[in-house]
């Protein structure tokens, strides 16, 4: 008996071991970094031939550790997405028809150098979305496409959600990204205002699983507040919530600022000696007691001041603000005191508190002389007709529907979009659409027919994420955790469509007179071979050997992988990082907690924290003035959702499934005293703009303030986003003013908004 039993277990394993060949003959897994939003989180794509069976969580990933959220299902279905763009799109007599990849450049080269030669560089104008931040190709060779243009006219989503934060760390650090975030593993305290990293996973901080580190962060004995006008996801799992007044997040900082000179809680430690214009401050916010500010912001002045306290006491502690903050009048103000609270507390680059990530690659904090540089430059020139200052290369995007529908000499003609939908994400949407029938040509590169790529007269469809590779260039800046991955194709591409950093390239091309049928390789060749003179010199023909095997965008990332912080220098520091040992760990290298990097990571002039720019201190002015200003009866904002972080993942059923999201979040005081119904519609009134929307009471609003979702808005014409147009939803930024903006940075007013609300049958 024992031998039969043997050889019966035997057998066993031998047709277990015959299925597993089986199965690894049919089937594969592939690694993909998530693309839908910032938490970036490492997935594992599980293959049948080309066919998608499942995704997971990489449970082995260096920086997600198997965190999974439901966005990450709906890759497959934006891969199989029958509305998803696979050829270009030619408009002719007012209908698309598909074309080939040579005809549609072809278009373009017929249409796109003689309204240049006409009428000037300046002419054509760019215009960047979100989905950008997730694509290497589009974001290395973006600026070798607005370098042949050699236009002005620059702008992108930046200027609707953090634009003001780039411009204050860029004043006071010395680069645009040099972005703190809170070292949450290691923080004790953790004060939240107007962002909500439960839903995000972070924003202008990578934190995947936000949720298990701020338990972990409870569990140690930590706190975590909140400060927003809503009960957010995040407030939900906070030790204390405060609502504030949407707008007013300006004199509630100021006022903990205040609190901390009044009380003598200032504590610099190491940074005194980094750290210039705490006696300015200091002088600055003398007026800015709590006891004033408490009525402007609604959070009661003995609040304030015991946050002040709770901050400077803590050992380890750190501010964080994101969207709220940002998409306000006062977005640079409060950017500002955020960094300046967390200096004045001595959480700046400690461990626990506000901490710079040490990027791999392409982070201009790591490249140069450290501890010190130019610093930032913006105001070089202004629109033209709102006479609003570049900032980081690039105008507001509420400038761009009258920079093409006002006349004029340098009126915008031509218009390249690229992978955007700012009809729908920027304020009154519709005075843009109506400027984009107006130009003489708009190329859009972007994976579906929606509501701005509609007006195109050439559209230029890009890869599904599965089909090309990608390296995180920007998220990297902004993570918990130092780490570097890489994610090779999961899918062969089909047919001979290209990637779109050979797309960039063509349109370069074409603008520079070498046609469009180009050999791009040699064109890319030549351009690197140029770049390289110029940063390595007589070591440039060294570093070209060593990257000749690789071609576009993926010897770009070589290019900054070797030559960065942890690079392998081209041999000079052997065990260094390579493209080739990162593709070796399909999980990701990790590279450590965060360090304090003061003052290696500083680029100013001076070498030191700017804490008191002039130009944030002179607009100090502007909130003293408005102190007194009385609180409309209602105002409204906007709010994310897990399953819709841009308006074209409602187009995937995964994420559109369940409840429906497009509502208007109301106190219910608010809904009896204007005579609301929870599911009954009402109509939202700014001015002359009007729309309507489902009601949803909530007693996680405060009172006074309605919140509508952003992305929504699927109801216009001529768009192929068919799931996406069966629940349209209503679109805020239809209610918006496009003039409205922080007269700083100039990013558009989302948030505080007065409005009227009214009962519809």
């Amino acid at each position: 008996m024992p031998a039969l039993q043997t050889h019966h277990d035997r057998r066993i394993v031998v047709l277990i071991e015959a299925e597993r060949n089986i199965m690894t003959e049919q089937t594969s897994i592939a690694h993909r970094i998530c693309p839908f939003c910032e938490a970036c989180c490492g997935l594992e794509i599980e293959l049948e031939g080309k066919k998608i069976t499942r995704i997971r969580a990489d449970k082995a990933d260096v920086f997600s550790a198997g965190f999974l959220c439901p966005k990450a299902i709906g890759l497959k279905e934006l891969h199989e997405d029958p509305d998803r763009l696979r050829s270009p799109l030619i408009k002719r007599n007012g209908k698309f028809i598909e074309a080939s990849w040579d005809e549609a450049y072809a278009e373009i080269e017929r249409r796109l150098p003689p309204v240049i030669a006409q009428y000037g560089a300046d002419a054509v104008a760019t215009v960047l979305g979100n989905p950008v931040s997730h694509k290497m190709g589009l974001l290395l060779y973006f600026p070798k496409l607005a370098k042949a243009l050699g236009s002005r006219n620059i702008y992108s989503a930046s200027s609707v959600d953090q634009i003001p934060k780039m411009l204050s760390v860029g004043l006071m650090f010395g680069s645009w990204l040099s972005v703190p975030v809170p070292d949450i593993e290691r923080s004790d305290f953790l004060l939240i205002i107007g962002a909500n990293p439960m839903v995000s996973n972070g924003s202008l901080w990578t934190v995947p699983d936000f949720r298990s580190k701020a338990k972990s962060l409870r569990e140690r004995g930590g706190k975590i507040v909140v400060i927003d006008p809503r009960k957010t996801e995040t407030a939900e799992v906070a030790d204390a919530h405060h609502f504030i007044r949407p707008g007013a997040d300006v004199f509630f900082l100021l006022g903990l600022v205040h609190t901390l000179f009044d009380e003598k809680l200032v504590r610099l430690g190491r940074l005194a000696e980094h750290t210039l214009g705490v006696e300015q401050v200091d002088e600055a916010v003398k007026e800015f007691a709590p006891e004033r500010m408490a009525r402007r912001c609604g959070i009661a002045a003995a609040t304030i001041r015991e946050l002040a306290r709770s901050l400077a006491t803590s050992e380890r502690a750190a501010v964080y603000g994101r969207i709220g903050t940002c998409t306000q009048e006062y977005g640079s103000l409060c950017s500002w005191l955020i960094d300046v609270i967390n200096v004045l507390t001595g959480h700046l680059d400690q461990e626990g508190g506000a901490m710079f990530p040490k990027a791999a690659a392409f982070a201009a904090n790591t490249r140069g002389k450290s501890g010190s540089g130019r610093g930032v430059i913006s105001g070089r020139h202004h629109s033209r007709v709102s006479g609003m200052a570049e900032i980081s290369g690039e105008f507001p995007l509420t400038c761009l529907a009258e920079e093409i529908d006002t006349p004029g000499t340098g009126q915008i003609k031509v218009l390249i979009a690229i992978a955007g939908n700012p009809v729908l994400s920027a304020p009154n949407g519709a005075r843009l659409a109506k400027a984009l029938d107006q130009l003489d040509f708009m190329v859009s590169m972007d994976i579906y027919l929606n509501e701005t790529s509609r007006h195109a007269d050439v559209i230029l469809p890009g890869l599904s994420p599965l089909e090309e590779a990608h390296y995180d260039m920007t998220f990297t800046q902004f993570s918990y955790r130092n780490h570097a991955r890489y994610s090779p194709p999961a899918l062969a591409t089909e047919g001979k469509q290209p990637d779109e950093w050979e797309s960039m390239l063509r349109i370069a091309a074409i603008v520079k007179g070498l046609g469009s049928n180009t050999d791009i390789d040699v064109f890319d060749d030549a351009l690197l071979e140029q770049d390289l003179q110029r940063s390595v010199g007589d070591a440039s023909a060294h570093v070209m050997a060593a990257l000749r095997p690789l071609r576009g965008a993926e010897r770009q990332v070589e290019l900054a992988l070797r030559s960065g912080p942890y690079g392998d220098q081209f041999g000079q520091q052997p065990d260094g990082l390579t493209l080739a040992k990162i593709k070796a760990a399909p999980s990701g290298i990790d590279l450590g907690a965060l360090t304090p990097r003061i003052p290696e990571v500083l680029r100013t002039p001076s070498g030191k924290i700017e804490l008191a720019p002039q130009m944030l201190l002179a607009d100090l002015g502007r909130a003293s003035a408005d102190l007194e200003a009385p609180a409309p009866d209602m105002v409204i904002i906007g709010r994310r959702q897990l399953r819709s972080n841009n308006s074209w993942m409602h187009n995937l059923p995964a994420l559109a499934k369940g409840t429906y999201r497009c509502t208007a979040l109301v106190h219910p005081d608010d809904a009896q005293r204007l005579h609301l119904v929870d599911g009954g519609m009402a109509q939202i009134r700014n001015g002359a703009r009007m729309i309507t929307a489902q009601v949803e009471i909530s007693a996680g609003m405060m009172p006074g303030v309605v919140s509508l979702p952003h992305g929504w808005g699927h109801d216009l014409p001529g768009t192929q986003l068919a799931l996406a147009g069966e629940r349209p939803g209503v679109n805020l930024n239809a209610l918006l003013d496009e003039n409205l903006r922080d007269p700083l940075s100039g990013n558009a007013v989302l948030s505080g908004v007065a409005v009227e609300l009214s009962a519809l049958e």
